[in-house]
């Protein structure tokens, strides 16, 4: 053999081995990812989803909205990406498991592709625009499945030579005189020389060592978790995150019953909009108000939307200042809740109602702050012809109220709208006090208030039912439907939802200690 022909076998033999490397970190890769999913309590891929804004995002939002399909999407996601592992691994079925490969890597990617002007918030781990790592493994595979090494170093191997020993067996000629000699099959088992065995599961010892090398990492981060638990917070550095943990739409336990205003059906419990329009409530804490809208991102709260959608809440009720993003999440989004908008504009509640009509407000009311100062003014006629004009545009008129004072007045006025805004929650809490300008109290009666209110035939609407995240919801949801309330709204993180959706369901199916009718 000349010396350039050995230089070409040789120069062969590298590029086999680098083909199989390349096929083992691949399938380390996919394996790890998969069985850190399985083990990771609550995982989902809603999160990424959502954040979807290229081909198919309806078709993945629709998944988010509909639980059994999301638990259906997670459930191959995470098996998929164990057997695709497992067959890249051990060289098992080598060019299906590519093939399955390529089709995941290409639906992450259209998921969320790093394309010039589009901005996503799904961490990528690096600097990327148009190439990022879904596509580099994707074109990895593709190599793979033309290539694959599977029988040349694999189970495929040792599968593919069994069939040739079982075919020429069968055909009645002795394996060590294939094709020279005749006689009768041997005897016994079939076997193969040491050599190809060995080279047939060469990449199974790789699976022990990838069992070690899992167990030690899961291992270390249970220590930082145990650690979190005790409240050691020296030892928590990275693994804090871990720690934050909250329910996801599997999570989901029952359903929230609806009411009705006028002719729109409307879930018991309203997702409320301050948080989203940076009105937090934070007391003295003067960064939350930054902190919430650089939160609340368009993308943000359109999967906050979704899933409240797809937990039961069908209404937000919300100032006009969010008619932009309620409008682009019913246009982009195909989004179905509908909007309650409390026409705050500054002062001027004419403009706030023509905004809220032309944005497309299921209804209307006059928020309960203007409303207060007007009352307290004794100008009582200019929430009547704010009402009114809600009204001469068709819609569902409201009228809302911090203070009992406010109501008291409208209805001795005889104002009578379709649906009373105001606020109830006890006032049991450490920071409880009189002084309303002091941000920390909204409802300074609640027992006279529960009281009058009770006497009213409106439907009522209560809000500042957790005294802005100062009531635990198992308390204050219970507090406000036994006192009356006919619906809730309630601000909440995305992250809340479930639980809050959970809590309502329970609470809305249990014998409820309420005297008030129901009057929705």
């Amino acid at each position: 053999m000349s010396s350039e022909t050995e230089s070409s076998h040789r120069f062969e033999n590298i590029q086999i081995l680098a083909l199989i490397g390349l096929r083992v970190v691949i399938g380390w890769h996919f394996l790890y990812e998969g069985l850190s999913k399985l083990l990771e309590p609550g995982w989902t891929s809603a999160g990424y989803l959502a954040e979807s804004k290229w081909l198919f995002s309806g078709l993945f939002h629709w998944i988010i909205a509909n639980p059994p399909v999301l638990e259906m999407v997670d459930f191959l996601n995470i098996w998929g990406q164990i057997f695709i592992g497992l067959g890249l691994l051990l060289g098992l079925f080598n060019r299906t498991a590519a093939v399955a490969g390529i089709t995941l890597m290409a639906l992450y990617y259209v998921a969320n592709p790093p394309l010039i002007g589009m901005v996503s918030r799904v961490p990528t781990g690096g600097n990327t625009v148009i190439v990022d790592k879904n596509l580099v493994e994707l074109f990895a595979l593709c190599v793979l499945a033309l290539f694959p090494t599977g029988k040349i170093v694999g189970l495929d191997r040792l599968i593919m030579l069994l069939r040739q020993r079982k075919a020429k067996v069968s055909e009645g000629v002795p394996v060590a005189k294939a094709r020279k000699e005749e006689s009768a099959p041997p005897p016994g088992p079939i076997t193969l020389p040491r050599r190809e065995l060995v080279r047939s599961l060469a990449t199974v010892p790789i699976l022990g060592g990838f069992a070690y090398a899992a167990l030690r990492q899961r291992s270390f981060e249970e220590h930082h978790l145990v650690a979190a638990a005790e409240g050691n917070v020296d030892t928590l550095t990275s693994a804090t995150m871990k720690t934050f943990q909250f329910s996801s739409l599997k999570d989901l336990e029952g359903e929230i019953p609806m009411g009705k205003i006028g002719d729109l059906e409307l879930s018991r419990i309203f997702l409320g909009g301050n948080l989203m329009g940076g009105w937090a409530h934070a007391r003295d804490l003067i960064y939350v108000s930054k902190l919430v809208k650089s939160y609340h991102s368009d993308a943000k709260v359109f999967e906050t939307f979704r899933i409240a959608e797809a937990c039961g809440m069908n209404t937000i009720l919300t100032n006009p200042v969010l008619c932009r993003v309620i409008g682009d999440y019913w246009l982009k989004e195909k989004g179905k809740i509908q909007f309650f908008s409390d026409c705050a504009y500054g002062e001027d509640i004419m403009t706030g109602i023509k905004m809220s009509v032309d944005g497309g407000a299921h209804s209307c009311y006059v928020q309960g702050g203007i409303a207060d100062r007007l009352a307290a003014k004794d100008r009582i006629d200019e929430i009547g012809k704010a009402f009114d004009f809600i009204k001469q545009n068709g819609l569902p008129a409201g009228i809302g109220a911090h203070a009992l004072d406010t109501v008291k007045k409208c209805v001795e006025a005889g104002i009578k709208p379709d649906y009373w805004v105001k606020t109830l929650h006890h006032c049991d809490y450490w920071s409880a006090g009189p002084e309303e300008e002091h941000d920390n109290i909204w409802c300074t009666n609640p027992p006279e208030t529960i009281a009058y209110m009770e006497s009213l035939e409106e439907p009522w609407i209560a809000f500042k039912t957790l005294a802005a995240g100062a009531i635990h919801p198992d308390v204050g949801f219970q507090y406000a439907f036994e006192n009356g309330a006919d619906f809730i709204c309630v601000g909440m993180y995305d992250f809340q939802i479930v639980d809050d959706a959970n809590i309502a369901a329970k609470i809305l199916a249990s014998n409820l200690n309420r005297s008030r009718p129901w009057r929705a």
